[in-house]
């Protein structure tokens, strides 16, 4: 039937090992498995975490006009967006941003991949590469690009935590070459056995996968890409290589708090229609110096920049592991008892926790002795007011009231940034 939910390739593999299923973004997709959702998020920051993420879709853009395609429907400027000194996009380099209608809306968040000159893969969320597809092609010139849906036509799994890289050296056909100086933000390899550099990553066993230092976790780790004929059996491959590393398959709950706790959005929850900006991801506009524009012209650019009646959209952290529910709805509450706005996601990261009035992570290499996180709500909330780090709300749903702080940052410690270098030698 039309409305029954695809499932992924590891469906069957999912369904034997009891994970906890439930449909997500039109897909049949494990909420976690016997471990439970506590221990998988802790293993990610600890250890290591493998997420079935083929319900992604993934949208390809090649030939003449490719670029300023991107350039005009894609938030970030791809003139000067890769690394810490904002360089041009390259080969080898990808970025985080979003497509938006006229509006300022976000249709959806995505990562843009440039694969070669004039040819690059965009990344985005389950269920989305028809509607971004639909949105590019009714925006090419006259020269089009060749835009084409691969949804369900790729598999993808992502490996996160601090011993990844030692995880992958074990099925890595030259691991020291590939890992090498790969920076966040960066890939390497393809998924076509036939393409030119598909020797830059292959397993040992010969097959060619796409290698990117990227995640929703914000842990270290990679996004691996490969053909869906090799994928079931790279998966059992890759967790079998780091069971005594303490690898766990994770599914969508812990992936749900990881992201939270590290300030990652949930597209169509915590960003959507309404307009993209006054949020903690203003890093994905190309603002110039102050906030005064931006430095590229880009759809829904001049609504983001007029907007009349200003919302904003806050991280908190809560005091203890307590939270409220975002769809029950739950309000936000200023110090005055007024309704000042919404809950849009509530989590807990089980991973940290308060001492002396500081949040630790379980991984934080200075937390105090014996320290043991018992988990700190956390979320996002958008308010019709202006609110400050370290300023208190209440927020309140249908069975309880709670305090928390707003917050710049959530989890500290957090890995995904860390030296290469530095990964390849953790746990080895």
């Amino acid at each position: 039937m039309q409305n029954e939910p695809k499932k992924t390739l590891l469906h069957g593999w999912h369904t034997v090992h009891c994970a906890n299923m439930a449909d997500f973004g039109r897909y049949n997709m494990p909420l976690w498995y016997p471990a439970g959702a506590k221990q998988e998020h802790l293993a990610v920051l600890t250890a290591a975490g493998m997420f079935d993420t083929s319900h992604m879709a993934a949208v390809l853009v090649s030939g003449p006009q490719s670029f300023e395609l991107l350039q005009r429907c894609f938030t970030r400027d791809l003139n000067a967006c890769a690394g810490r000194d904002k360089s041009a996009l390259t080969p080898g380099n990808c970025t985080y941003g979003a497509f938006l209608d006229e509006n300022g809306f976000v249709i959806d968040d995505a990562i843009v991949y440039q694969l070669a000159d004039q040819s690059y893969m965009v990344i985005v969320n389950a269920g989305m590469g028809g509607p971004i597809a639909r949105h590019l092609e009714a925006r090419a010139g006259e020269r089009v690009p060749r835009i084409l849906d691969l949804s369900d036509r790729l598999g993808k799994f992502d490996l996160q935590g601090p011993r990844a890289a030692a995880i992958l050296m074990r099925v890595l056909a030259n691991p020291e070459k590939v890992l090498d100086s790969m920076r966040y933000f960066t890939f390497k390899g393809c998924m076509d056995k036939m393409a030119c550099f598909s020797d830059a990553v292959r397993l040992t066993d010969g097959t060619p996968v796409l290698l990117s230092r990227t995640g929703y976790t914000g842990e270290f780790g990679f996004e691996i890409f490969l053909r869906p004929e090799h994928f079931i059996q790279t998966w059992e491959r890759v967790l079998e290589a780091g069971l005594d590393f303490g690898l766990l398959p994770c599914g969508l709950a812990a992936r749900d708090s990881l992201r939270t706790g590290a300030v990652l959005p949930l597209s169509h929850q915590d960003i959507g229609r309404w307009p993209f900006i006054n949020h903690p991801w203003e890093f994905a506009l190309p603002f110039v110096s102050q906030g005064a524009g931006f430095s590229k012209a880009f759809i829904g650019d001049q609504a983001l920049l007029n907007i009349r009646s200003p919302e904003y959209t806050h991280a908190f952290v809560g005091h203890d592991l307590r939270k409220v529910s975002a769809h029950d709805p739950a309000a936000v509450i200023d110090a005055g008892g007024k309704k000042i706005g919404e809950v849009l996601t509530c989590v807990t990261d089980m991973g940290i926790g308060r001492f002396e009035d500081r949040i630790y992570s379980i991984a934080s290499p200075d937390r105090p002795e014996h320290f043991q996180p018992k988990g700190l709500s956390c979320g996002f909330v958008k308010t019709v007011v202006r609110l400050s780090p370290g300023q208190t709300v209440t927020l309140k749903d249908n069975r309880r009231k709670i305090e928390v702080v707003i917050a710049g940052n959530i989890r500290p410690d957090r890995t995904a940034r860390r030296p290469i270098h530095q990964m390849m030698a953790f746990g080895r």
